[in-house]
């Protein structure tokens, strides 16, 4: 897995225990098409090719549209994806573990880039919001809550 830039100026890293099986949030977050289905933030999620390393997808989120590559797919274990914006690159990490009869989710991402150095605090503090939101709804999505 392509490790997040942990120099970035804006770092975050978060988890959450989710009932069910790694293999059924692994479904529900890699559905990308799918994620404005139970994603308030998220509009026109386009994957362009298949759920691979080095395809492509576009969405919108926070009203800004990002660009999305891929850089890891490893079936109900790994999952993420680098994005541009104007002014801004990210790296997105998700990894799934078993646990008891339950999955622990993990997501980190790092931010950087003009907009986010000159900018700091509001990213950081978005990112964190942005991050336990995605959390709670993937839960829900996943658990049938």
């Amino acid at each position: 897995m392509k490790s997040i830039n942990h120099h970035a100026p804006v770092t975050c890293a978060s988890s959450i225990v989710i009932h069910t099986s790694p293999e059924r949030v692994w479904a529900v977050l890699t559905d990308i098409n799918g994620w404005a289905s139970w994603q308030n933030d998220i509009f026109k999620p386009k994957l362009n090719d298949d759920l691979v390393s080095g395809s492509t997808f576009v969405w919108t989120t926070g009203g800004v549209k990002i660009r999305s590559t891929l850089h890891t797919v490893e079936p109900h274990r790994a999952f993420g994806w680098t994005g541009k914006a104007p002014g801004t690159f990210a790296i997105h990490n998700w990894t799934l573990a078993a646990h008891e009869e339950a999955t622990l989710v993990s997501v980190e991402e790092s931010m950087e880039g003009f907009l986010v150095r000159l900018f700091k605090n509001p990213f950081r503090k978005n990112l964190e919001k942005g991050m336990n939101t995605w959390l709670q709804l993937l839960k829900q999505a996943c658990e049938g809550v």
